[in-house]
Order: structure tokens, then sequence, then C-alpha cells
């Protein structure tokens, strides 16, 4: 039994690092359910339930950070707030209508245009976009930490 849930775990969380890169799945959180599912079927004998509550809640940072590290970026980048709230609508707008390529360009675009309506020039426009930018890859890189970790403490718990 325990084989069987080290790869489901093993499967979940090699589903949810596609999920970085591919929108339509949820990688982090995935990734958690295949901790989280050995956890529980191993009677948290392997897997504290500390540790996964740990996970659960860095877990949830990890996401709300892949949500903001976009404007982050962009405010970083002296963007007004309209740049900001561009590069936010640019996000949702960006994930829905483009998937893959709207979560990179959607808030690049946004926040080039939000700069743009706030009659800022194009070259802070330019710069708050590419701080946008900078911020989604920070909040990719957090992701790919994330997972990477989890897969080091759930392969560890294995031995």
């Amino acid at each position: 039994m325990t084989v069987f849930l080290a790869i489901v775990g093993f499967i979940l969380i090699g589903v949810g690092f596609i999920g970085i890169f591919l929108p339509i799945l949820p990688g982090i959180p995935l990734a958690w359910l295949g901790l989280f599912i050995f956890a529980i079927g191993t009677g948290f004998e392997k897997i504290s339930i500390l540790a996964t509550v740990i996970f659960f809640v860095l877990m949830l940072l990890t996401l709300a950070l892949d949500f903001l590290a976009p404007m982050l970026g962009a405010g970083k980048y002296k963007a007004s707030k309209l740049g900001i709230a561009g590069t936010f609508v640019g996000f949702i707008v960006g994930i829905l209508v483009f998937g893959f390529w709207g979560v990179i360009l959607g808030p690049f675009i946004g926040a080039f245009v939000g700069e743009l309506i706030a009659r800022r020039p194009a070259g802070q426009a330019l710069k708050s976009a590419t701080g946008a930018f900078i911020g989604f890859l920070a909040g990719s890189l957090v992701r790919v930490i994330y997972i990477f970790v989890l897969l080091g403490f759930f392969i560890y718990s294995l031995t």
C-alpha cells in the first residue's frame, strides 16, 4: 500500500511541476496533494501532520505570491496605480484568454497599457511592464523552489 501511495504522490508532484508551466493545471496544489495523500495514507507516520500543515501554508503563500509578484515587480519599477491595476487585469485576461502565453504576456501588456492610460511616457511604461515580467519570473522561481523542496522532503520521507 505504501508503494502505491508513493507512486501516486510522485505522479501528483510531477504533474504539479508540469503545472508550473501550463496554467491550466493547478501545479502547486497538485504537488501538495501528492504529499498529503501519502501522509494521510500512511497515517502520518512518514510525514507528520505538522509537516503537512507547514507545506499547506507554504502552498498558500506561494499561490498568493504568484498572483501578486507581477504587480509587485511593476511597483518596484515605479508603476502608477493604473499600471499596477493594468498588470492585474492583464494577468486575469491573459490567463483566461491566452492560456500559457497570457500568463507571461498579460501582466506585461496590462502594465504597459495601464501606464499609457495614466499618461506616463512610453519609456516609463516599458520599465513598468518589464518590472511586471520580472515579477512573473520571480514568482515562477518561487514555485519551482517550492516543488523541489516538497519533492526532496517527500523522497526523504520514503527512507
